[in-house]
C-alpha cells in the first residue's frame, strides 16, 4: 500500500498540485545525500568513461545525448522510494524536472563563456549561472504542478538548443584520448560528488536538494572537452545533453505519476522502459532533422 504523508516528515506532503516549488527542491537531506555517496562516486566515474568513449566514438552530440539520460538520478530515486517512501521519492522526481532547468542554464553559460574565455572562467561563470537560478526555486513560494514542472524542463531543454548554436562543420575530434585523460575525468567526477555532498550536508535542507542535482557530469565534460577539442565541439556536446533532458524529464514525470499505484520495482522499470522510448525517437527525429537541413542546403547551392 502507497505511503502516506503521515509516515514522513510533516512538511512533505503527498499533494503534487499543492506542493510549492521550496518544498519540492528541498526533499533532500544531508543523511540521505551522505548515504547515496558510494552508488554516486561508483555511478559517475563509470558513466563519465562511457560518455567520453561514446563521444569518441559516434561524436559529442551522441555523448551528449547519454549525458542527459538519468543513469545518475534514476538509481538515487530509487533507493530514496526505498528508504523514504514512495511519496517522498515521487515529490524528488518533481523537484529533480525544476532542477534540469538550472542545469540547462549552467550548459548555456559554459557554451557561451566557451567562445571568448578559458576553461576557468567558463567553468565559473556556469556554475554562476547555475547557482542564480537554483536560488530563484529555492525562494520562489510558487505553488506547481506537475504538468508545469515537466513544462517548465521541456521548453529550457528547447530553449538550450535554440540559444547554443553550433557551425557547419564537425567539431575536431582531437588525437586519440590517452588512458591517463580517461582517468583523470573519472578521477575528477568523484571528487567533484565529494565536494558537493560535503556542502550540501552544511548549506541545510534549503538548498540539499539542488545539490543532488549540481551539473557534475556537465562539468567535468565541458572542462575536459573544452581544452582538449574546442567551443564547437563544446557546443555540440551540450546541444546533445539538452536533447537528452527530455528523456531525463519524461522518466522523472512518469515516475513522480506511476508511484501512486505502483511499487517502486515496477514504476521504475515502467519508467525507465518509456524513456529509453523517449531517447530513441528524439534521437531518430533530431537525425532525420539534420539530414533534411542538409538535403535543403544541397539543393540551394544547386
Amino acid at each position: 500500500m502507497l505511503q502516506t504523508a503521515d509516515h514522513l516528515q510533516p512538511r512533505v506532503r503527498f499533494e503534487y498540485a499543492g506542493d510549492t516549488t521550496k518544498d519540492i527542491l528541498c526533499s533532500a537531506h544531508p543523511f540521505t545525500m551522505h548515504g547515496m555517496l558510494p552508488l554516486k562516486i561508483l555511478v559517475v566515474p563509470f558513466f563519465l568513461a562511457l560518455i567520453t568513449l561514446a563521444a569518441r566514438r559516434w561524436g559529442p552530440g551522441v555523448g551528449g545525448l547519454l549525458a542527459g539520460f538519468p543513469v545518475v538520478t534514476g538509481p538515487i530515486l530509487y533507493f530514496l522510494a526505498i528508504e523514504q517512501g514512495s511519496a517522498f521519492a515521487a515529490i524528488a522526481a518533481k523537484g529533480s524536472l525544476l532542477a534540469v532547468v538550472a542545469c540547462v542554464g549552467f550548459g548555456i553559460v559554459f557554451s557561451l563563456s566557451a567562445l571568448r574565455f578559458s576553461w576557468e572562467s567558463s567553468l565559473v561563470l556556469g556554475w554562476t549561472g547555475w547557482l542564480v537560478i537554483a536560488g530563484v526555486f529555492t525562494v520562489v513560494p510558487v505553488p506547481l504542478p506537475l504538468f508545469a514542472c515537466v513544462t517548465l524542463a521541456i521548453l529550457a531543454a528547447w530553449l538550450g538548443r535554440r540559444v547554443v548554436s553550433v557551425q557547419r562543420g564537425v567539431a575536431a575530434a582531437g588525437s586519440a584520448l590517452p588512458r591517463s585523460e580517461l582517468m583523470a575525468r573519472m578521477v575528477a567526477g568523484a571528487l567533484l560528488v565529494l565536494i558537493v555532498t560535503t556542502i550540501a550536508s552544511v548549506v541545510g535542507t534549503q538548498w540539499a536538494g539542488l545539490m543532488a542535482m549540481f551539473p557534475v557530469l556537465g562539468s567535468v565534460l565541458g572542462v575536459f572537452s573544452l581544452r582538449r577539442n574546442g567551443p564547437l565541439y563544446v557546443a555540440q556536446l551540450f546541444r546533445g545533453m539538452f536533447l537528452g533532458f527530455i528523456s531525463f524529464a519524461t522518466f522523472c514525470t512518469t515516475v513522480s505519476l506511476l508511484l501512486r499505484e505502483f511499487s517502486p520495482a515496477q514504476a521504475f522499470g515502467l519508467s525507465a522502459l518509456t524513456a529509453i522510448l523517449v531517447q530513441g525517437i528524439v534521437y531518430w527525429a533530431a537525425t532525420q532533422a539534420l539530414v533534411f537541413r542538409d538535403a535543403n542546403d544541397s539543393h540551394g547551392r544547386n
